[in-house]
């Protein structure tokens, strides 16, 4: 969980200028290692990297049935996979027909982290393909730097990306609109059709097309029919990502 018309991309490249040096950058980048298709891989995160999802969402609806509004967490799931925080709990404000209280997401927040500091797992085999891919990776999410930083701590995953964790946060605009994966590509020096997305919420995936970039949508959890509608090539284990890269060999 961590999203709204996504607005035409010469728009959105005036307003933010995040593709300002993608020729120049694509032109003196050397060709992709080790038979890539790609020159990047950019990972959203929960879901994706971290097995946080159902942690998440379990925690948000213990929370909200807690306050008076029973909520299970296949139900948050279901409504709130991939989404922004607050506007998960506007949705929840609006079905309740009532304010929830000011501190709710905070309290949200810290509550999550106690639960992934004891529970939290890295993705099955995301780590044997993190090893296998040679090609410059980072980490782009509709959550917080914060809790991106630690839930891939906890998962011993940080060291894969060298700091390179982009948040919504930190553009200001959330998936499904493009800017975030424009904004990846560009600190990347990268062209974003020289890069591939790899999701697993229709959210992500709808960003990732705006921003004309391909997509690999990760259906181990995820409704595989969904993520083609809007545009994903789908798999369902980390195991299969190398070869789905173009990698000619696997490590495992």
């Amino acid at each position: 969980m961590n999203a709204c018309a996504t607005p035409p991309i010469p728009s959105l490249r005036k307003r933010t200028g995040f593709i300002s040096n993608y020729l120049s950058h694509s032109k003196s980048r050397n060709e992709s290692a080790g038979g890539m298709k790609y020159k990047a891989v950019i990972f959203d995160c929960d879901g994706v990297l971290v097995d946080s999802e159902t942690l998440g969402n379990r925690v948000l609806a213990e929370m909200i049935t807690e306050i008076g509004f029973p909520l299970s967490p296949e139900q948050a799931v279901q409504q709130f996979k991939g989404g922004k925080l607050a506007d998960c709990l506007a949705v929840v404000e609006d079905q309740m027909d009532a304010k929830l209280p000011a501190d709710f997401a905070n309290q949200v927040r810290a509550q999550m982290a106690k639960v992934f500091e004891k529970e939290l797992q890295a993705i099955q085999g995301v780590r044997e393909a993190l090893e296998a891919i040679p090609v410059t990776k980072c980490v782009a999410s509709n959550g917080p730097e914060e809790k991106m930083a630690l839930t891939l701590k906890i998962t011993d995953l940080s060291r894969y990306f060298e700091g390179r964790i982009y948040s919504a946060y930190t553009v200001g605009v959330w998936k499904p609109e493009p800017d975030l994966y424009l904004f990846a590509a560009d600190q990347m020096g990268v062209h974003p059709s020289e890069c591939v997305v790899i999701e697993d919420s229709k959210l992500g995936v709808q960003a990732a097309v705006a921003a004309g970039i391909p997509v690999l949508g990760y259906a181990d959890h995820s409704s595989p029919v969904e993520l083609e509608s809007f545009g994903a090539k789908t798999f369902r284990s980390m195991y299969e990502l190398p070869a789905l890269l173009g990698l000619q060999s696997s490590h495992f």
